[in-house]
C-alpha cells in the first residue's frame, strides 16, 4: 500500500465538487487514473520516467500476488498512469494487446458514490462490466466498471482514504525526475467510426449528465485531402472533458481512419496534459528523445496578427514549433507529439492555458496538415 504523503501529491480531486446538480446521481469528481496496456510495462515505465518526467510510485505483479501481470503506477502532479503488461501468455491482457497494440484501456473516473453512480448508469443504458464491490486488500476503495466506445472502459472509483491506490500495490522509492513536464490531464480524446460520434455524445449526456461543450463540423477540421468531425462533452465543472472524433468524407484517408485501422477499432487517440511552462516541458522532453510534430515556418509569419502577445515570444514559439490560439476568453499554447508506440495510434498533447477553454480551433488546419505529412511518410495517406 502507498503511504499517504506519496499519493496525496498525485491525486485526486476535491470531494466538494460533488455538489448537487441536474444529474447529481452521477457526480464526477475527476479522472482518477488512465490505465494503459503495453507490451513491456517495465520498459514503458522507464520511458515515461525518462521522457515525460514522471515517477514510479508503486508496483504490483507476480511478487505481490498478481501472477498474470506486471503494473507500474506513474505519477506527475495529479496525473496518474497505470501501465499494465502481461506476465503470462494467453491472458486477457495479452489478447487485448494483440488486437489493439499499446494504448489506453481504462479511463478511470473518481465518483462520490460508486453504488449510486453505477446503478444510475446501467438504468440509463450503460453496459455494466463490474458490479460495485470493495477492493479486497485496499481498505477505503470501492470499485465498479461500465463500458464505453470500443474496448475502453470507465472504472468508477470511490475513495475514502487516499493512502491506498488499488489492491496489491507496494510503494516504490521515487524514481524519475523531481519535476514533471506537466501536472494534470486536461482532456482525453476518443476516435469512433463514421456515423457514431453523435451516438457517444448522447451516451455521455444520458448516462453521466455531460453537456456538449464544443463542436467542430463541416470545414472546421479539413484540408485538401481529408477531414474529421469532433464534439466535446464535459461534466458541469469542466474537470472531465472528452472530445469525440469521427472521420468525414475526403479524398484520402484521414487520421481517424488510419487510427481505426491500426487500433483495431475505436479507442483513445490522444491525451492532453496541462503544463504551466510549455517551453521548458518541450525542451526537456525533446532532449529526452520525444518527437513532436513539425510546423512549417510560414505558420508563424502572421501568427502575431491574430493571436497577439503571449507569455512566450514569437521567435521562441517558432524555434520550438509550438502552436498558439486565441478566443474570447484568452489564449492557449499547444504542441503534439508523434505516436509514442510502433502503431500510429496514441499520441500526446502539451497545453498551457491562459483563460482560453478552447481546443486550438485556429490551429486545426496546421495540425491536420502536419499529421498528413506523417501519414504520407508511413504510406497511409
Amino acid at each position: 500500500m502507498l503511504p499517504s504523503e506519496d499519493l496525496l501529491e498525485s491525486t485526486a480531486v476535491d470531494a466538494t465538487a460533488a455538489a448537487p446538480g441536474s444529474l447529481d446521481s452521477f457526480p464526477v469528481l475527476g479522472i482518477d487514473h488512465l490505465r494503459f496496456v503495453v507490451g513491456n510495462a517495465k520498459q514503458a515505465a522507464h520511458f515515461y520516467a525518462t521522457a515525460f518526467g514522471m515517477r514510479c510510485a508503486a508496483y504490483r505483479g507476480p511478487e505481490t500476488g498478481y501472477r498474470d501481470r506486471a503494473e507500474y503506477l506513474m505519477v506527475a502532479g495529479r496525473t496518474r498512469f497505470l501501465l499494465t503488461g502481461a506476465a503470462r501468455a494467453g491472458t486477457e491482457i495479452d489478447r487485448h494487446l494483440a488486437v489493439h497494440g499499446d494504448g489506453v484501456i481504462d479511463i478511470a473516473l473518481r465518483v462520490a458514490d460508486v453504488d449510486r453512480a453505477y446503478e444510475n448508469a446501467v438504468l440509463r443504458g450503460a453496459t455494466g462490466l463490474e458490479a460495485p464491490h470493495d477492493a479486497e486488500g485496499a481498505d477505503g476503495v470501492r470499485l465498479a466498471a461500465i463500458g464505453t466506445f470500443g474496448d475502453v472502459r470507465h472504472t468508477l472509483v470511490e475513495r475514502t482514504d487516499d493512502a491506498v491506490f488499488l489492491p496489491g500495490f507496494e510503494a516504490r522509492e521515487s524514481t524519475g525526475a523531481a519535476e514533471g513536464a506537466f501536472h494534470e490531464i486536461d482532456h482525453v480524446v476518443g476516435n469512433v467510426e463514421l456515423g457514431r460520434m453523435n451516438e457517444w455524445v448522447e451516451f455521455y449526456r444520458r448516462v453521466m449528465g455531460f453537456t456538449n461543450m464544443k463542436e467542430f463540423v463541416g470545414d472546421d477540421i479539413a484540408t485538401e485531402y481529408s477531414a474529421l468531425m469532433s464534439k466535446v462533452v464535459a461534466d458541469g465543472e469542466r474537470k472531465v472533458k472528452f472530445p469525440i472524433n469521427e472521420p468525414a468524407v475526403g479524398e484520402k484517408k484521414s487520421q481517424i481512419e488510419e487510427f481505426l485501422e491500426f487500433n483495431g477499432g475505436p479507442g483513445v487517440q490522444h491525451i492532453a496534459l496541462a503544463t504551466d511552462d510549455i517551453t521548458a516541458a518541450v525542451r526537456r522532453m525533446r532532449a529526452a528523445g520525444v518527437q513532436f510534430l513539425d510546423t512549417p515556418d510560414a505558420y508563424y509569419d502572421t501568427l502575431d496578427e491574430w493571436v497577439g502577445e503571449t507569455r512566450v515570444r514569437l521567435d521562441e514559439l517558432r524555434e520550438l514549433k509550438i502552436l498558439a490560439d486565441r478566443d474570447e476568453d484568452g489564449y492557449l499554447l499547444q504542441i503534439f507529439t508523434a505516436p509514442v508506440q510502433d502503431r500510429p495510434t496514441l499520441f500526446f498533447e502539451l497545453i498551457e492555458r491562459h483563460g482560453s477553454q478552447g481546443f486550438g480551433k485556429g490551429n486545426f488546419k496546421a495540425l491536420f496538415e502536419a499529421v498528413e505529412r506523417e501519414q504520407a511518410r508511413r504510406g497511409n495517406l
